[in-house]
């Protein structure tokens, strides 16, 4: 008898399993996908920051760290594992009138005792000596006349956490979490799909796959990723969420570093508003550049999670000229590379980890494009509440207070209800 379905096998659906599966739980995790980790985490840029637009996001984030920073011990793999791996780079964000100088993200983070620095301009020359600082702000598209015409300002300074750093192998980490899960248990099925979340006398009772195979549980967890609000819909569990997920296809560059500059060795995460673009080392001394989403970029949301334009557009090209904005010896090639694929994206871009109105059917959802780095304590998140629900508490009117281990806080897990009102502190951008 299976006690939990887990619907999903990226990393945090596998986080999930592995966190049951060391409570006792007997889990079985299903993927319409061949390999585990080989959705939407195989396309995360996988990046480990501790900063968020809120307290709560920023203390989980904070949380989140340590666990990839101890990720042999936290998984408890065989010594001859291969193992995902955590490069420390640290991440710089610089300060803009649209991020109001990072004041906030300052006081939040000396409130948590999070490492931090601040840089004035020399310091940015000194560690990046290819950055230009002009101002550009507010973002525009290539067509625009203005795109590239800087305001004759300068940017005054950033905030760095030294701390921070990005996964090399995003789904690598999944198959290290199921793989971990699986000393404890935990089982699971790749290659399946689910077309119906059974349900009897107001409980779930498990899910009927495309064969008509039926697998029964007396709890399921939605950690579809892109797929999630399909997922959620199958249970009829959708009227009662103020918050809701979509598919939102996003694109991704890679670029080589300027000539004489090793990004790789010596780059770092660099978040700026001011031409919304974020950036990280990649493998071959690339540079990843991804998008803040900024009021100018239409948004392509799409109806359906599996079929949707898989090829680069004129979006590339403009994170890239962006980016050269900031860098004026990049160069930029005519052979586009990086990836497309799907963020799971909820109202306020803040997940729900949350029961639903279904019992014994819960979700962790709206999490993709800002939530990698919470996996290892959103597992442990949602592995709480389900004891916590199932033992008889109603998170709804009691929400459960959630302890962080290792930052020694405790956060009100109702924060990720689906019940609750949109969060105005988010940045509603992927910046969360």
């Amino acid at each position: 008898m299976t006690d939990v379905i887990i619907i999903g096998t990226g990393v945090i659906g596998t986080a999930v399993a592995f966190e049951l599966s060391k409570r006792g739980y007997k889990t079985l995790s299903v993927d319409r996908n061949s390999v585990i980790g080989q959705g939407s985490t195989a396309g995360s840029c996988a990046i480990i920051r501790m900063h968020y637009s809120t307290f709560d996001g920023t203390a989980f984030a904070w949380e989140g760290y340590h666990y990839w920073r101890d990720w042999a011990e936290y998984l408890g793999l065989p010594s001859d594992a291969e193992l995902a791996q955590f490069k420390q780079c640290g991440c710089l964000v610089m300060k803009t009138a649209e991020n109001d100088q990072m004041a906030k993200h300052l006081e939040t983070s000396r409130a948590l005792d999070i490492p931090v620095e601040e840089w004035d301009a020399q310091n940015i020359k000194d560690r990046l000596p290819i950055y230009a600082l002009d101002r550009f702000a507010p973002a525009k598209r290539m067509e625009n006349p203005e795109f590239g015409q800087s305001d004759g300002s300068q940017l005054g300074g950033a905030v760095f956490w030294p701390l921070a750093g990005y996964v090399t192998d995003p789904a690598l980490s999944s198959q290290n979490l199921a793989a971990a899960a699986a000393q404890h248990g935990a089982q699971s099925r790749s290659g399946v799909t689910v077309t119906e979340i059974l349900q009897a006398e107001g409980r779930v009772t498990g899910v009927k796959l495309a064969d008509g195979e039926e697998l029964l549980a007396p709890i399921v967890v939605n950690v579809a990723g892109p797929g999630s609000a399909h997922i959620n819909a199958l249970a009829g569990v959708l009227d009662d969420m103020t918050i809701q997920t979509r598919p939102l296809r996003q694109e991704v560059a890679h670029v080589p570093a300027p000539a004489g500059f090793d990004f790789e060795t010596d780059g770092m995460i660099v978040s700026d508003s001011d031409i919304s673009c974020y950036v990280r080392p990649e493998h071959g001394n690339h540079i990843l550049i991804g998008s803040e989403d900024p009021e100018c970029d239409p948004h392509y949301w799409v109806d359906n999670d599996t079929d949707y334009d898989r090829e680069f557009t004129d979006q590339w090209t403009t994170q890239a000229m962006r980016f050269g904005q900031r860098v004026p010896s990049l160069g930029i090639p005519s052979k586009t590379r990086g990836v497309v694929d799907l963020y799971d994206a909820s109202t306020d871009w803040i997940p729900i980890y949350d029961k639903s109105a279904l019992d014994g059917f819960y979700m962790a959802c709206g999490s993709s494009g800002n939530q990698y780095k919470n996996a290892p304590i959103a597992g442990k998140l949602m592995a709480e509440l389900i004891s916590y629900c199932e033992a008889g508490n109603d998170h709804d009117t009691a929400p459960l207070q959630f302890h962080l281990p290792y930052i020694d806080k405790t956060v009100n897990a109702g924060f990720y209800s689906r019940k609750r009102a949109i969060n105005t502190e988010s940045s509603f951008s992927v910046l969360g």
